[in-house]
């Protein structure tokens, strides 16, 4: 890392008219991460050129983009486990200043609310009858009908803040809670829609694993909670005009979550006409992909 004084000093130099010169600068200050982006802002603070500024926020969006990218590397590879680190890295991609610490205990309010109504003499379908009651009558969180493709709808601290999401993220925020909670329930990964299915306790489901098991029954978050079997399923799809093909019926993974939220953002900004984002969104999912 460069002494203050040479790094204030090579920023400077972002406003220099040659173009190649200002691509060596930038290069340089890509190379030093995240530790220049405070030198950075304050260098952006201090100057009333836009030429500069922007060049600047240049910068800084590139370093931050390279810093999501590697962590929703380290999380496909090491902790995708935690589905909500999974979801806190999509926020950062649009707000990458997020108080993670402010969404932790928001969720977590929500999760200890849980808890104190739970017992293990309740049946599964008495367990979701309580969460339902606590995250969509207590914490009045529901489906987002009015702006139901909004990018916003994808991002977890606008869900906490407006209370609205999409069938995705309201799905996502309900795995987050009964994850904590050891409650079999996982993401079912179905086309134009996402739901949720309770495990059968006994199949000892593996998150990650291969063999189909028992679902006790589905679960569709976007209705508030509501309780439905493969039947409807199987009717949804046919009036999609679509096969059905088992992984319509059983558990995904938290990438394939993840990677399902992203395309929900591809599709958001491309309908509202911002390439720039639609191409690093892609880029994103293919680290995810290829991860």
């Amino acid at each position: 890392m460069l002494k203050d004084q040479e790094l204030n000093a090579l920023i400077s130099l972002l406003d220099d008219p040659d173009e190649t010169v200002y691509q060596e600068i930038e290069s340089k200050l890509l190379s030093l991460g995240h530790n220049v982006i405070p030198f950075l802002e304050h260098a952006w603070e201090n100057s009333f050129d836009p030429i500069f500024q922007n060049r600047i926020e240049g910068i800084i969006h590139k370093i931050q983009f390279d810093n999501i990218e590697a962590q929703l590397v380290n999380w496909v590879r090491v902790e995708q486990g935690d589905l909500l680190k999974g979801i806190l890295l999509v926020a950062k991609y649009q707000y990458p200043d997020l108080d993670e610490s402010k969404i932790s205990k928001q969720i977590d309010q929500i999760k200890q609310d849980v808890w104190l109504e739970l017992n293990n003499n309740l049946t599964a379908l008495e367990k979701v009858r309580v969460i339902n009651h606590i995250l969509f009558d207590v914490h009045g969180f529901g489906g987002n009908t009015t702006n139901y493709h909004a990018p916003q709808n994808s991002y977890i601290n606008n869900v906490l803040e407006s209370k609205k999401g999409n069938p995705l993220s309201l799905s996502i925020l309900y795995l987050i809670i009964t994850q904590d909670q050891n409650i079999p329930i996982y993401g079912v990964n179905l086309p134009e829609h996402f739901v949720l299915a309770y495990i059968d306790e006994e199949s000892h489901f593996p998150v990650y694993g291969e063999t189909p098991n028992k679902v006790l029954f589905y679960i569709n978050p976007f209705s508030k909670g509501a309780v439905f079997s493969s039947k409807e399923i199987d009717a949804f799809l046919k009036q999609l005009k679509l096969p059905l093909e088992q992984a319509y019926y059983e558990p995904c993974s938290n990438a394939d979550i993840i990677k399902r939220v992203f395309r929900n953002l591809i599709l958001a900004y491309d309908k509202l006409g911002y390439p720039s984002k639609v191409k690093e969104l892609e880029n994103l999912l293919s680290v995810l992909t290829n991860a």
